[in-house]
């Protein structure tokens, strides 16, 4: 499952994915609002159905590019577009966080994460434009 020839894309796609995966997508997709309680969210009081669809669709939408991305593991450097797709992703969820700390509206769990995607950002686009071109 790894490329031998290019191991380490094979294994940050690998290892990504699984990560995310456990810690995001499932989560948000089955438990969104016990999710949310692990992170430290507040929990509005009354009626959650919108908080819960809208949770379970950005899980849904996780698994599928996670799911997208596992197929490419094998073989990254034909599918170089994956990796610009991860370091968008990366790049957009880190203004995300950064605003959310910004403005005061996130726990501490949620800021904690900047570096993460910030990382994965990096990571993806060092590997698309320095190893894999």
């Amino acid at each position: 499952m790894i490329n031998p020839d290019y191991p380490l894309a094979s294994w940050f796609l690998a290892v990504s994915t699984l990560t995310f995966a456990v810690v995001y997508a499932l989560p948000l997709l089955f438990v969104p609002l016990r999710w949310a309680r692990w992170f430290g969210w507040e929990l509005p009081t009354g009626n959650n159905d919108l908080t819960v669809y809208f949770a379970r669709c950005l899980g849904g939408l996780a698994l599928s590019v996670i799911i997208a991305v596992v197929q490419f593991i094998p073989d990254p450097k034909s599918h170089l577009v994956i990796f610009e797709l991860i370091g968008l992703i990366g790049g957009i969820m880190t203004a995300v966080h950064i605003w959310g700390a910004v403005m005061k509206q996130q726990p501490w769990t949620e800021t904690a994460e900047i570096p993460l995607y910030g990382a994965v950002c990096l990571g993806a686009l060092y590997l698309r434009y320095a190893t894999l071109s």
